[in-house]
């Protein structure tokens, strides 16, 4: 196919998602792949080792106006690091360059839905909440709409292994939201609420007696809540559980406000990266509730892995192909506006990921 022989970038390509996502697609459409960023040595170096499969480029994506030639022949661009700002996705919206993003910062989401329009101009397609949280636990949700006659209230429980090696700008943006405050609407009634100062016990399907998880600041809950107008809190908690424990401590002792120093969160980013403990396998699960024939219900969704990374890029890697592949609508979407949930989810199951129905009772 014609759309085929145009090139795909991958904006921070060589991280630990975007480096997922270069092999998949390098694999699919080789030599059309290209993975940029500030470092050109790391980009040359993956693209050295992929047998001609895959490109390389050295640019600064926030200086992208000022070279605009760099996206010449460039047919989509997956984004695999938190922008400042939205201007390189209107340039690329505006040129009528497909665009997918992987961040998980509500805020940048909520500017990124006000380019609909000028996605729809351009005749380009946008796709946001790719990924785990915010992403697989979307389509997770979407899958539970079709449950219920009313859908009443999501909770979204996301378990996360520490045994894999988390890339530097997650584990930053994690410390940095553990002060974060935002607003979440429960039982019709919009309130503030903190991340790591509510609890709840959560058992997840493979996992052996309850976890402790926390309300946490992820962009899903806020999508959510937006796409399909139903109240969503998110939940977090780490394995091994003590780590979920010792977080809470720093919050509630208000030690975790000198992490708003940069050489403290430098020290906890290392700190982090260097602990190996616990497994690698994450869960993202969905409690839905609602009435269902006249009858209160309440429903158990689920998806396992290993390495939330892997995970990440598999499913930014379908979403990239698809786009690249076939016709969608113009504009600025969410995974679950743009994807069936079910197909998506089994496409992951057939990568070693598993699907769980009603997992409380398995």
């Amino acid at each position: 196919m014609e759309s085929q022989q145009e090139r795909i970038l991958i904006v921070g390509g060589y991280g630990a998602v975007g480096r997922i996502i270069a092999a998949e697609l390098g694999d699919l459409f080789p030599g059309h792949v290209v993975v940029a960023g500030r470092n050109g040595e790391k980009a040359r170096a993956l693209a050295a080792a992929s047998n001609g499969r895959i490109r390389s480029l050295q640019m600064d994506v926030t200086r992208a106006h000022q070279t605009p030639e760099l996206l010449d022949g460039v047919a989509l661009v997956i984004i695999c690091l938190d922008l400042p700002d939205t201007r390189f996705a209107e340039m690329c919206l505006r040129r009528g360059i497909h665009y997918i993003d992987i961040t998980a910062e509500d805020p940048f989401l909520q500017q990124m839905e006000a380019l609909d329009q000028v996605a729809r101009d351009s005749g380009s397609t946008a796709v946001l909440s790719v990924g785990l949280s915010p992403g697989i636990t979307n389509l997770l949700a979407g899958h539970s709409r079709g449950h219920f006659d009313v859908l009443e209230q999501l909770d979204i429980h996301v378990l996360l292994g520490l045994g894999e090696h988390h890339g530097e700008a997650a584990t930053r943006w994690t410390l940095r939201n553990l002060n974060a405050t935002y607003p979440i609407l429960d039982q019709g009634i919009s309130r503030q609420v903190g991340s790591f100062t509510e609890a709840k016990a959560v058992r997840f399907p493979g996992a052996n007696g309850h976890y402790t998880a926390y309300r946490f600041n992820l962009a899903d809950q806020h999508v959510l809540a937006r796409t399909m107008s139903v109240p969503v809190s998110s939940w977090l908690a780490f394995d091994p559980p003590w780590v979920t424990g010792l977080l809470a401590l720093l919050r509630r002792s208000g030690l975790s406000r000198l992490l708003q120093y940069r050489w403290l969160e430098d020290a906890g980013v290392r700190l982090t990266s260097a602990m190996r403990t616990g497994s690698d396998r994450f869960t993202v699960q969905v409690e839905a509730r609602g009435t269902a024939n006249g009858r209160q219900r309440q429903r158990q969704f689920a998806v396992t892995g290993q390495e939330q990374s892997r995970a990440t890029g598999l499913a930014a890697a379908h979403v990239a192909t698809q786009l690249h592949t076939e016709t969608f609508p113009a504009g600025v979407f969410h995974i679950e506006q743009l994807f069936a949930p079910l197909p998506f989810l089994e496409t992951l199951t057939r990568r070693g990921l598993r699907f769980w129905d009603h997992p409380q009772l398995a």
